[in-house]
């Protein structure tokens, strides 16, 4: 197969650093449904919305509001997200943790590394 540097090399090879990484004892695994939540959380987060569980719950392509509400439990025992209060004491607010925030800047220095070894 010829050497060739293909823009998609470019992701390929940040699939391959990324899964590097998930190797490395930080928190517990995520399933597919809980990488997706987390993405939905963390760009709500950096576009400065407010998310509550009960926001989550109410989108229908993370599945059923129960099958959420499990999800977003289980990543917070695994430490990925956390829940705080706001003005109105039965709704909570939806925030990643610092070692959730960590993961990401992880993974971004796996983009930009990627991005660097293919040019």
């Amino acid at each position: 197969m010829k050497n060739s540097k293909r823009p998609a090399d470019i992701y390929l090879r940040f699939l391959q650093l990324a899964e590097a990484i998930r190797g490395l004892p930080t928190l517990p695994p995520l399933d597919p449904l809980e990488e997706r939540i987390l993405e939905w959380i963390a760009r709500a987060s950096r576009d400065g919305d407010r998310l509550s569980v009960r926001d989550m719950m109410a989108k229908e392509e993370f599945g059923a509001p129960a099958t959420i509400h499990n999800r977003l439990k289980a990543m917070r025992e695994k430490g990925w997200i956390m829940l705080t209060d706001t003005e109105d004491a039965r709704r909570k607010q939806i925030e990643l943790t610092q070692a959730a925030l960590l993961h990401f800047d992880k993974l971004s220095k796996c983009l930009v590394q990627a991005a660097k070894g293919m040019s």
